[in-house]
């Protein structure tokens, strides 16, 4: 089973194209972990994920979020490659969301 499950902040604007077929989203989502290291220091980690959504999803994302806010996103983790103009062969790593809601954070309750 392929399933990814995260919560953090929306990193940048989310990025909308139309298509004959419905939309696609993209925008980064940066997830923060803390620890205490050998040395008794705390250490604050943020991982950066790729995040797209398609179809009324997509439009979901496009009207609800924007820089900043907490979400929980569910997906899967998906693996491609494709060149770019430089004829370089570009390897990414993204989640593909099938489920996106948004964090109250006063409440820290989910809402749909």
């Amino acid at each position: 089973m392929n399933t990814v499950k995260l919560i953090g902040n929306v990193g940048r604007e989310i990025n909308v194209k139309e298509f004959e077929g419905g939309k696609l989203a993209t925008f980064s989502l940066a997830t923060n972990e803390t620890y205490i290291n050998r040395n008794k220091e705390e250490v604050k980690n943020t991982a950066w994920h790729s995040i797209v959504a398609w179809g009324q999803l997509a439009q979901r994302c496009e009207t609800l979020l924007e820089k900043g806010k907490m979400i929980a996103v569910e997906g899967r983790l998906n693996y491609r490659q494709y060149q770019n103009k430089d004829d370089q062969t570009v390897k990414v790593a993204e989640i593909v969301a099938f489920k996106i809601e948004e964090i109250v954070r006063e409440h820290q309750e989910m809402r749909a």
